[in-house]
């Protein structure tokens, strides 16, 4: 198109839009509206990929309202429908088409879950011409009946952040929906609003099947500019930390940050997890910082409040998750800052993108780092960024349970049909274009068996059943059913908020620590029958980040191996003579950034280079030991490490019979291994397996893990084989595993599990480089300084069937480093806090001599509350009666009760048993606490 063609976009439109557009103040059109209005007018599937702020919205509808003006006017049903991914986006759309409507005389109206059953009656008896809706309620639509005849005058769909949908099985659904609304509207325009991705092509036949579709991509990279930092430490930053309890370097990012705002008229606040959000937010709080909070888990509420406020500029500032990424319009944003790398390309460019947006304006952005690993990776993806080198979208090709889904949508939409039918609708879907028939039949067949549809195999027919009704109403979102835990203050009496079901059954247990409503907790218990997270408030006097940093975003494959070819660079500067000041003056010069991050980003490998040891980079590994931690150095990205560390660890626990601890980052796995196993163990496997072997052994493996349960749990629901499940029940979700394996509830669980986490072909292909001599692999007989470098959050445990001694020495050795709270219950004047291999064989008070010790956890602090003041003459309750059964076992058996009850879930009911039990051997002692901790975890899940 040439460039009179584009300035004169709005020419395509008819005189009613042309003068609203006048009355509205649009006298020259964006380039996303430049560019894609001529095709959009023409009745063309389009594809709008451009940051928001730039007017995607009214690119997309102007030519689909001109169309329902035009002519004829609108037709008697649905004329549009515009679908959002976001209720929140619901609400900002219909203000945003209200005008547009009352200006041209057309009805907009939005519909969702918590839409009225008097609107939704009205809807369905006169229909909008523009409908605003989401994803779910669109499921629900296709089967009403009066809903069915106004859906089948559908002549557009418009639907945003389709980037979003892409890579989700919430996207995979709505394009068999797409499919199913084609049987009754013929076949309609298409227009998808995204922002910037790596394979619009790819997501354009992700919107429309593969049928064609114009590509209108506003080039972003030219328009933003970044500058990564490390804030230097002042003193005024250390003066600032004794007044937030926090360290100096927190302290010198929330400065940093806040002379940012100060400096900026409207800034958002990018983190990468709501407990980081709520962490820096309490600082905020704690300076007076005219800085708001959104993020997911607020209420819709305290989001909409904070949104309006921001907005009309009552807030300086809007501390946000990824909640802020979509379109939701909060006014103009002159400056981003993102705190911690960004973790992808996409992501940078899409936060910083909401910045500027006037013509010809340039939108900034800040990300602010703390450590070598995080500095190194901003500066890889802000310059990715600058490139246009953004990630691909994954689409989720092939979910098994969303088909499920599906073909009881279909037995919903017709009642009976025949399965080739519904078979060619489902498969018209661009990420079912490759399902096997016989895997269709298969899925058909296991709704059969739980009675959700009936299956006729003589006449080859798929129907409604008695349990249709139920099951499609209870599964209109392909969002796993998760329950919520109540988060209780027990100490105050109140509750303080909620957790996710996912989240409690994967990290919770007694003693993590966390983050909510800008306050730290450590978990006291949980209670499973009311779903209850029990809590105690702590003071965080270093400004750690807690042990619960929430779920990382992976970082892909080709950040992380830039990263290791900036490692390489400045590994071989320095080895050649170059200083510290000379190698990060040079990086400046090709990365945005300054001399301090410079040096302190490129510090670790300096260091490396003065120990002599070989640099990990992007064509080297580098496998170093240091007593039982073995760290595999891999430039290969999260989910290839993941896939790594996994394979690694499930053959180390086959060879040796023992428990392999894995902990996984995109720069290295690190292994906690049994004794006898050394780094050339791990360099041996590297060399041996068969690349072609890695997703079965993998899949093995994976019947061990907590995992594929919680997965093939949230799918058997999706097939309607589970009603409802109780996550933590560890015994339920094993006998749930054996139940499914054969069938394709447990294909799709462990499909899911491979595609969310792990990357089967680039680990193979790694194996391949390392066993044709492309990858180098070299061993180091010391910890490294990058290797040492950081650690992810959360390891998990595979432990073979067969473990035995390695697992009970294990144990033992867990047990001894465990902290214990001695209490002396007769005086209760003195309470010591050691660890257990340093308690005496029998503990006695040095205030009064008496042998009545409790061992406590060590955050048993409102258990030494309660026994201090309660009068020995008064009754007493559980809490207290516990803490005297405790002492009267460690008074009889000294130090072995000390271990007993310092072990996971083990109270003084099974602590006295155990030590009854008189065994002599030590060991079989261990393998008694172990068995009643795996009693415990079959009941409770965490340890």
């Amino acid at each position: 198109m040439s460039e009179s063609e584009g300035m004169d976009a709005f020419a395509h439109l008819g005189d009613e839009l042309r003068r609203a557009l006048s009355e509205r103040g649009f006298t020259t059109p964006t380039e996303p509206q430049r560019r894609a209005i001529p095709a959009l007018a023409d009745g063309r599937n389009g594809l709008v990929v451009a940051p928001t702020g730039t007017g995607k919205t009214e690119t997309a509808m102007l030519p689909v309202l001109n169309s329902l003006v035009s002519g004829d006017g609108p037709p008697e049903g649905f004329g549009a429908l515009y679908v959002t991914p976001l209720r929140a986006l619901n609400r900002d759309m219909r203000e945003r088409l209200d005008w547009w409507g009352e200006t041209l005389g057309l009805d907009v109206d939005v519909r969702h879950g918590d839409t009225t059953d008097y609107q939704r009656k009205k809807q369905a008896d006169d229909p909008p011409d523009v409908l605003v809706t989401t994803p779910e309620t669109l499921q629900a639509m296709l089967t009403g009946e009066k809903l069915r005849d106004g859906l089948a005058d559908v002549e557009h769909v418009v639907v945003d952040e389709v980037h979003e949908l892409a890579g989700a099985k919430r996207g995979a659904q709505l394009s068999i929906g797409m499919e199913r609304l084609v049987e009754l509207a013929g076949d309609f325009q298409r227009v998808g609003l995204s922002a910037t991705v790596g394979d619009p092509h790819e997501v354009g036949a992700f919107l429309t099947g593969g049928r064609g579709c114009e590509i209108i991509e506003v080039d972003v990279a030219s328009k933003v500019d970044f500058e990564v930092r490390e804030p230097e430490v002042t003193d005024a930053d250390e003066r600032m930390a004794n007044e937030l309890m926090t360290s100096p370097e927190m302290a010198s990012h929330v400065r940093a940050i806040r002379e940012l705002v100060e400096r900026h008229d409207s800034v958002l606040i990018f983190v990468n997890t709501r407990q980081t959000a709520e962490a820096l937010g309490s600082r905020f709080k704690e300076l007076g910082a005219n800085i708001g909070v959104h993020h997911g888990s607020l209420s819709k509420e305290a989001r909409i409040d904070v949104e309006d406020r921001f907005k009309a500029g009552e807030l300086d500032g809007l501390l946000c998750t990824s909640s802020m990424e979509l379109g939701i319009d909060v006014g103009r944003i002159d400056h981003v800052v993102q705190y911690a790398s960004p973790r992808e390309v996409k992501r940078l460019l899409q936060r910083v993108g909401r910045a500027g947006h006037r013509r010809d304006e340039v939108s900034e952005g800040t990300v602010i780092t703390g450590n070598p690993d995080d500095a190194l990776e901003a500066l890889a993806i802000a310059r990715r960024a600058s490139h246009g080198d953004v990630e691909e979208t994954q689409i989720h090709h092939g979910s098994l349970d969303t088909v499920a889904n599906q073909i009881v949508g279909v037995a919903m939409d017709f009642g009976e049909t025949e399965a080739w039918h519904a078979y060619k609708i489902i498969t018209r879907a661009y990420p079912f274009k490759q399902l096997p028939e016989e895997t269709f039949r298969e899925v058909a067949m296991e709704l059969h068996r739980n009675r959700v549809v009936y299956v006729d195999e003589d006449e080859d027919t798929i129907s409604k059943s008695g349990g249709t009704w139920q099951y499609y109403y209870a599964n209109l979102s392909m969002i796993p059913d998760e329950e919520t835990y109540d988060v209780y203050d027990m100490a105050a009496g109140r509750q303080v908020g909620t957790l996710d079901e996912r989240f409690v059954v994967n990290f919770a247990e007694p003693g993590a620590t966390f983050v909510q409503r800008g306050e730290m907790w450590r978990i006291t218990n949980i209670d499973e029958d009311d779903q209850q997270v029990e809590v105690s408030p702590i003071e965080d006097p270093t400004g750690e980040v807690p042990s619960w940093t929430g779920q990382e975003i992976p970082v892909p494959y080709e950040v992380a191996k830039e990263v290791g070819e900036m490692r390489a660079s400045a590994g071989d500067q320095f080895a050649a003579g170059g200083t510290e000041n000379a190698v990060a003056r040079e990086f400046t010069t090709r990365y945005p950034t300054d001399d301090y991050t410079a040096r302190g980003a490129l510090g670790q490998v300096s260091r490396q280079v003065e120990q002599g040891v070989p640099i990990p980079s992007d064509d080297r590994l580098v496998v170093e030991q240091a007593g039982k931690t073995i760290v595999l150095n891999a430039c290969l990205g999260h989910e290839a490490n993941e896939t790594l560390g996994r394979l690694l660890s499930a053959l180390l626990g086959q060879r040796t019979g023992s428990s392999v601890g894995i902990d996984v980052g995109p720069y290295r796995v690190e292994l906690e291994v049994p004794a006898g196993v050394s780094a050339d163990d791990v360099v041996d496997l590297l060399h041996e397996t068969d690349p072609g072997h890695v997703e079965a052994i993998l899949e093995l493996s994976l019947k061990q893990s907590e995992t594929l349960k919680f997965t093939l749990a949230q799918v058997a629901a999706k097939f309607g084989a589970l009603k409802r499940w109780k996550g933590r029940d560890g015994v339920g979700l094993s006998r749930l595993l054996g139940a499914l394996e054969d069938t394709p509830v447990y294909d799709e669980a462990v499909r899911e599990v491979f595609h969310t986490d792990l990357d089967v072909e680039r680990a193979s292909e790694v194996l391949d480089a390392v066993q044709a001599g492309d990858l180098d692999v070299e061993v180091v007989g010391e910890r490294t300084a990058i290797g040492s470098g950081g650690r992810s959050s959360g390891t998990e445990l595979l432990t073979p069937e067969n473990a035995d001694a390695s697992v009970v020495q294990t144990v033992k050795e867990r047990i001894q480093d465990d902290r214990v709270k001695l209490f002396c219950v007769h005086c209760t004047d003195w309470e010591q806090e050691t660890k257990v291999r340093r308690v005496a064989d029998q503990p006695e008070c040095p205030r009064c001599g008496s042998t009545r010790i409790a061992a406590l956890s060590p955050w048993a602090d409102e258990v030494v509350t309660a026994v201090r003041a309660t009068d020995k003459d008064d009754e007493q309750d559980e809490q207290t009666q516990r803490a005297f059964r405790n002492a009267s076992i460690v008074q009889s058996h000294g130090k072995p009760a000390v271990v007993a009850l310092s072990a996971r879930g083990v109270g003084p009911r099974n602590a006295a048993r155990v030590i009854n039990r008189h065994r002599e051997d030590e060991a079989d002692f261990y393998r008694d606490i172990l068995e009643r901790e795996r009693e415990y975890a079959r009941t409770k899940a965490f340890w």
